[in-house]
């Protein structure tokens, strides 16, 4: 790579992210309950595994969860676990933070100190979707 391809500046392809984000939202809510109470939590179960689920935040027009992969005990590996904004009104489901970022800048420089790629914020959005694809009958199995 010269030095012309590693200036030219990274542009987001934000129809592919809002794609994206719709299908992440397609995915939840076939098992969103459609009330909930902040601090209530359930389980999602798939033939592919189960997902721990928490709502955090609840307005008028969105929701805030936390989704976590249930592992069991004693996991060598870290359990995957992302903060999900729900924009009901616009039918999008985004990833406001994961396991190790705070928050997910929509552009990073690269390289970068933490090694971040330039759309990581796209790429954790992505994990998202395939931690969704437990199963295409997804349900709700406990609910607190």
């Amino acid at each position: 790579m010269n030095k012309r391809d590693s200036d030219k500046k990274y542009q987001p392809d934000v129809s592919r992210f809002l794609a994206l984000c719709g299908r992440n939202y397609g995915h939840i809510q076939r098992w969103l309950p459609e009330q909930g109470e902040v601090g209530e939590s359930w389980q999602v179960e798939g033939d592919f595994g189960c997902l721990d689920v928490e709502l955090l935040e609840n307005t008028r027009y969105t929701q805030l969860v936390s989704i976590s992969r249930h592992v069991g005990k004693g996991g060598l590996v870290p359990v995957p676990k992302v903060t999900v904004r729900i924009y009901h009104d616009a039918k999008l489901a985004e990833v406001l933070s994961s396991r190790q970022i705070y928050q997910l800048r929509p552009v990073y420089d690269y390289p970068n100190l933490r090694m971040y790629h330039r759309d990581e914020k796209y790429q954790v959005n992505a994990f998202l979707e395939e931690l969704l694809k437990i199963d295409c009958q997804a349900r709700l199995v406990c609910q607190s």
